[in-house]
C-alpha cells in the first residue's frame, strides 16, 4: 500500500510545489494530514477543510451551520457509547469505521448483541479512530461528482441508483440521467450541493451521496475528492472532469473554462453503470451485497431507453440473461410480498418458478404456479444445489439480509452458482431492473 514514506521518497527526488490528494481515493486524503504536517504543500482543498469532511462531529457542525439535513447518528470511542448512541437512535443502524476505504468493515445492525459482536470483534473503538453509527434510512439513493473554484459549483450529473440504500455506491447500478427523481428532489440536491462545495470551502472535486427518505433529501456522506464515478461521469457528459478539476486546484476559474453555475445540461440517452465482480477466482467471499464494497471493476450500458441500457449494462458485466428458463427464489419474509409480484412477472413472460419452501408456500398462497425445490442436504431430485450443477436453473433471487455465516444454505447456494456461472442477485432492486429488461424484450404468455 501506499505510505507517507512512499511518498516523501518521490517528493524528496522530484521537489514539486505541491501535491493533489484528491485524485487517489480515501488512501490519498489519508495521507494529506501527514504530509501537510511535513511541510508538504496540499493543492486544492486545504487540509482543515479535508477534515471538516471526514471528521464526523466537525461534519455534523457543519451541516447544522448550513440547514442541510441528515441522518441522526453518532461517533461512538468504545462500546458503551456506541450500545448507547444505538438504543438512542433506534435500530437498525449503519456502523462503520471512520477513514476507510470501499465502506470497509461497514455493516447494518438490527439490534443490540450484533453491535456488541461488531464492536468486539469487527472493529477496535478509539478516540483516533471512533466508529461512526448512523440510523439506517430506506429509500432511493443518488450521488453526485462536483467541481468547485471556490465561486461556482458545476454539477456534472446526478446519478440515480438502482439498489436502494444499504448497498454500497461502488456495488450499485447507476443511471443518468436520473429516471425517477422528481424535479422538486433534484433542485433540492443540486441547492444542497452547492451549500457544501461553498460551506465546505472545496477547490477542485467532491462526491456527495444522498438517500431520499420519505421524499426528503438526506445527505448520507461528502468525500472531499474524485470518486469512481467521474470516469463514467466525464464519459456520458463530455466534460473530462479530472482536468478541469486539475486547472481549478492549479487557481483557474470554471467561469473562464466556459462552464456555468449548476446542474450542466443532460444528454439525450440514458446511460448505465454496472459493477464486475471477481468472485469466480475469490472462492470464500460471500456474493451478498451490502454496505462493503465488493466489485472490482466497472462497465457501462448506453442506448436510447433505460431498458435497452440495462440490457447493454448487464450483458456487458457478463450476465447472460435468457429469453425463457428457470428463476430460484430464496426470500426472506420482509421481502416475500414484493418478491411475489416479481415472481407473477417472471411467470408473464414464460419463466418457470422455483422456491425454497417457505418462499415456494407463500407464492403457492397468492396463486402463483411454483416447484418447490428440497433443502441443500437432502437427498433428493430437487436439491437446490443438483440442480444448480446440473444447470437447471437460470437465475437466483436470494434475498437474505441477515444471512452472514459461511456455513449457512444461503451462502452456500450462492457460491454453487457464481461456481457455475449462473447469474444472481442478491437485491430485490437488481433483480427488479432484470425483469424489466426481460420484459421489454418478450411477449407475455397468459392463458385465457
Amino acid at each position: 500500500p501506499l505510505t507517507l514514506e512512499d511518498v516523501m521518497h518521490v517528493l524528496d527526488l522530484e521537489q514539486p510545489l505541491g501535491v493533489i490528494v484528491q485524485f487517489g481515493g480515501q488512501t490519498a486524503i489519508n495521507l494529506a494530514g501527514p504530509l501537510f504536517k511535513k511541510g508538504i504543500k496540499i493543492l486544492g482543498t486545504a487540509v482543515e477543510d479535508l477534515d471538516r469532511a471526514e471528521d464526523r462531529k466537525a461534519f455534523e457542525i457543519t451541516l447544522r451551520e448550513l440547514h442541510i439535513p441528515q441522518p441522526l447518528g453518532a461517533a461512538a470511542t468504545n462500546e458503551a457509547e456506541a450500545l448507547e448512541i444505538a438504543a438512542r437512535i433506534g435500530y437498525p443502524v449503519l456502523c462503520r469505521p471512520s477513514y476507510v476505504i470501499g465502506g470497509r468493515a461497514m455493516e447494518i445492525i438490527e439490534d443490540e448483541s450484533i453491535l456488541k459482536q461488531y464492536i468486539q470483534h469487527a472493529v477496535t473503538a478509539s478516540a483516533e479512530h471512533p466508529v461512526l453509527i448512523d440510523r439506517y434510512l430506506q429509500g432511493k439513493e443518488c450521488e453526485v461528482d462536483a467541481i468547485c473554484d471556490g465561486e461556482t459549483v458545476l454539477i456534472p450529473g446526478i446519478m440515480e441508483h438502482i439498489e436502494g440504500a444499504g448497498v454500497h455506491s461502488g456495488d450499485s447500478m447507476a443511471v443518468y440521467p436520473p429516471q425517477t427523481l422528481s424535479q422538486r428532489n433534484i433542485d433540492t440536491i443540486v441547492e444542497t450541493t452547492h451549500k457544501l462545495a461553498i460551506g465546505l470551502k472545496c477547490i477542485g472535486m467532491m462526491n456527495v451521496q444522498f438517500i431520499i427518505h420519505q421524499d426528503e433529501v438526506v445527505v448520507i456522506e461528502v468525500n472531499p475528492r474524485s470518486s469512481r464515478t467521474v470516469p463514467f461521469l466525464s464519459k456520458v457528459t463530455d466534460i473530462p472532469m479530472a482536468q478541469v478539476a486539475t486547472r481549478v486546484i492549479l487557481g483557474e476559474k470554471l467561469n473562464d473554462m466556459g462552464y456555468a453555475e449548476g446542474l450542466a445540461p443532460l444528454s439525450k440517452r440514458v446511460h448505465v453503470k454496472a459493477p464486475v465482480f471477481s468472485f469466480a477466482k475469490l472462492r470464500r467471499v460471500d456474493t451478498n451485497l451490502g454496505p462493503e464494497m465488493k466489485s472490482t471493476g466497472e462497465v457501462m450500458g448506453s442506448d436510447n431507453t433505460l431498458d435497452k441500457a440495462l440490457y447493454k449494462a448487464f450483458a456487458a458485466s457478463g450476465y447472460q440473461l435468457l429469453d425463457h428458463g428457470t428463476v430460484l427464489f430464496t426470500i426472506e419474509d420482509a421481502k416475500k410480498d414484493e418478491a411475489m409480484i416479481l415472481a407473477r412477472r417472471f411467470l408473464e413472460i414464460g419463466y418457470a418458478l422455483m422456491a425454497t419452501p417457505g418462499t415456494a408456500q407463500y407464492f403457492r398462497t397468492h396463486g402463483l404456479k411454483v416447484i418447490e425445490v428440497a433443502k441443500i442436504h437432502a437427498d433428493s431430485d430437487l436439491n437446490i444445489l443438483e440442480l444448480l450443477r446440473k444447470n437447471k436453473i437460470s437465475l437466483v433471487v436470494n434475498i437474505l439480509s441477515h444471512d452472514r455465516s459461511v456455513s449457512s444454505d444461503g451462502f452456500l447456494i450462492r457460491r454453487e452458482a457464481v461456481e457455475h456461472g449462473i447469474p444472481q442477485v442478491t437485491s430485490i432492486d437488481t433483480a427488479k431492473a432484470i425483469v424489466q429488461v426481460l420484459e421489454s424484450r418478450s411477449f407475455a404468455t397468459q392463458t385465457l
